[in-house]
């Protein structure tokens, strides 16, 4: 038996080690990320617009709140911030002043801008949003693997159940069911990230829906990739098991999960809107939130372009990932 790549791929791939340098393929590459690029900067253009519409459509005003207690401060706040100017020229100034980074400044919250909110929040998320990533990936990824190598079918079961649990229970619920079954029994604080236990709960609801859609990525892709004729030909020349899995298994099964990886990153990077609430996290999340309960127009402007720009960003990167791993992917 013998495994041959395709005659096409062997200027591009060496099996076993890496990448060679090949021109075209390069050539391909920078083609590839123009074009994504150029989609995704459109997209973030047609998501601004969208949601800058919407929210002059929605009923209400942000001008109604504590911070304009009589007609004369509404009155200077509409002039100030240009709500009295017919739509398309609002719209025409804002998008220029955001193209120059100018998000402007709160509408409810007195002397708060938009852009020192978003990245004076943004840190506190991060951390989260790292730690339930990593958390994600090396749980779902073990659990995935032992589910589709097991030769107990118990074992596989119970990882199995693990991820239609994930996937089937809301966040919302998983998030307050940790809070009675396991922050309130062994005291785990949960109210904020003042201390490293405050991590553990919010992390744990965070990653729990991505965990389980590595696990069943890993698992259909693990048993996909051991069937493959160069898994029995490694079998076959006595080269150990263990090997087998982690040198030539895992990483061809790798491809859906980074395809995934980078959405779900972003996901977490950005927050999630439920998780940051209940666990009273000053994050992106919780600001947004609050932003769209008082009609923060600018706020609530300046966080979608700021996480609409971050989930594209991680969308590219995995994409190129994606081509890194297996260059068999075409790009286009």
């Amino acid at each position: 038996m013998e495994f041959r790549y395709d005659e096409r791929y062997k200027s591009l791939f060496k099996w076993g080690n890496g990448f060679c340098k090949d021109e075209r393929y390069d050539k391909k590459m920078g083609k590839y990320l123009i074009k994504r690029v150029l989609i995704g900067g459109l997209t973030l253009f047609l998501l601004s617009s969208i949601t800058f519409f919407l929210m002059q459509a929605t009923p209400g005003s942000p001008i109604s709140g504590e911070k304009y207690k009589n007609e004369a401060a509404r009155q200077a706040a509409i002039e100030k911030y240009g709500l009295d100017r017919p739509v398309f020229e609002q719209y025409q100034s804002y998008m220029v002043k955001a193209l120059h980074g100018d998000f402007g400044e709160s509408m409810v919250k007195a002397d708060r801008m938009v852009g020192d909110t978003i990245f004076g929040a943004f840190p506190i998320t991060a951390r989260l949003g790292i730690m339930a990533f990593t958390f994600a990936m090396i749980t779902g990824l073990t659990l995935g693997t032992v589910a589709a190598l097991s030769k107990r079918q118990w074992i596989s079961n119970i990882c199995m159940v693990i991820a239609t649990i994930g996937v089937s229970v809301p966040s919302f619920l998983l998030a307050l069911m940790l809070i009675v079954f396991v922050g309130v029994p062994l005291k785990i604080p949960f109210i904020g990230l003042v201390s490293p236990a405050n991590y553990i709960l919010p992390v744990i609801s965070l990653a729990f829906y991505p965990i389980s859609m590595i696990t069943r990525l890993t698992r259909s892709s693990m048993l996909e990739v051991m069937r493959q004729d160069y898994i029995i030909l490694a079998r076959s020349k006595g080269t150990p098991y263990k090997r087998v899995v982690i040198k030539h298994a895992l990483k061809n099964a790798l491809l859906p999960v980074v395809t995934y990886a980078g959405p779900a990153f972003a996901f977490m990077l950005t927050g999630s809107f439920v998780v940051e609430t209940i666990f009273a996290i000053p994050g992106i999340g919780n600001e947004f939130v609050t932003s769209v309960m008082s009609r923060d127009y600018y706020m609530i402007m300046g966080m979608t372009i700021f996480i609409g720009f971050l989930i594209i960003v991680f969308n590219i990167i995995s994409d190129v990932l994606a081509a890194a791993i297996d260059p068999r992917i075409k790009l286009k």
